[in-house]
């Protein structure tokens, strides 16, 4: 799973424990012991002795997770949603229903209104302060 953030250096290397994971993404192991049992994308492999063996897919995939809680301000539900949605759909098209002068059902691509969301909190901002 691709993603547009920027991701913490990772080292390379084919498999990491959880407390690696735990300090590269800078979220304690008990946060990422809940989202696994929350998100069904996370279920990391298991060595015999049953210790958690996480890859680099599986490290992008938290770090997603937690730009979209903890950045991005989506509850665990929400974020759910998107991230089944994202997997299935990278680029899709909403439709809107709009009645401005006879115009109606105009179909607007995803990333004008993300543009528009992050111009409203922007303004947002200079209105609280």
């Amino acid at each position: 799973m691709t993603t547009n953030i920027d991701l913490p250096p990772i080292p390379d290397k084919q498999f990491f424990p959880i407390g690696e994971v735990s300090r590269i993404l800078q979220l304690p192991a008990y946060v990422l012991r809940y989202w696994e049992s929350q998100f069904r994308i996370l279920r990391p492999m298991r060595r015999n002795s049953g210790q958690r063996k996480y890859t680099r897919n599986d490290i992008e995939t938290i770090f997603q997770v937690k730009d979209l809680l903890h950045n991005k301000k989506f509850t665990i539900a929400g974020a759910k949603k998107y991230l089944s949605g994202d997997r299935r759909k990278k680029d899709e098209t909403v439709t809107l229903n709009v009645n401005m002068g006879g115009v109606s059902s105009k179909s607007v691509d995803t990333s004008v209104l993300k543009e528009v969301k992050h111009e409203l909190e922007d303004i947002l901002k200079i209105l609280k302060k």
